[in-house]
């Protein structure tokens, strides 16, 4: 009989550990389920700055027009320089393959810099205009696609070929 007994007690024990190591684990697995994050989750579309009004106390103004240019502003000065020499080298050799070439790099380097800047609007305007003296320059292709995708893709206009901005305005520290 005490032997029984002391099975009874033993697989009581048992049986209770199991219970309270059961839960443990049941709380410290929805403890590790849990969110590791407590703010509010927030859609793509709120860490875009395309097409938002512009806020009162920013550095940055648009530049008017239907499309402001939105962004980081970037010194562009050396590209709009290549740009420059690239034109009117272009427009000296009008014929000249070699001059092509240097104009439409010099748009698709600029509009990339922008694009890295998050001024979307601008660069679409540097690769239609590397598209417009070579059609075929693939990587201008791709990233016009790539910017006209995430504009219908967030359900919103994108500028129409001679609506762009100009780059944002860039001043030097101190200046």
């Amino acid at each position: 009989m005490r032997k029984i007994s002391l099975a009874i007690i033993a697989g009581s024990l048992f049986a209770a550990g199991c219970n309270s190591a059961g839960a443990d684990r049941a709380a410290a697995d929805n403890t590790a389920n849990a969110p590791m994050r407590s703010e509010r989750m927030e859609p793509t579309t709120q860490h875009t700055f395309e097409n938002m009004p512009e806020k009162p106390a920013g550095p940055v103004k648009p530049t008017g027009g239907k499309w402001s240019a939105a962004g980081d502003p970037i010194d562009t000065t050396d590209f709009d320089k290549a740009i420059a020499d690239a034109e009117k080298n272009l427009k000296a050799k009008p014929s000249d393959a070699a001059a092509k070439t240097a104009a439409v790099e010099a748009y698709f380097k600029r509009g990339f810099a922008l694009t890295e800047a998050r001024q979307y609007a601008s660069a679409l305007g540097d690769y239609r205009r590397a598209l417009k003296l070579d059609p075929n320059h693939e990587e201008s292709k791709k990233w016009q696609q790539q910017i006209i995708g995430i504009y219908e893709m967030m359900k919103k206009e994108y500028p129409k070929p001679g609506e762009e901005p100009a780059p944002l305005p860039f001043k030097k520290e101190g200046a």
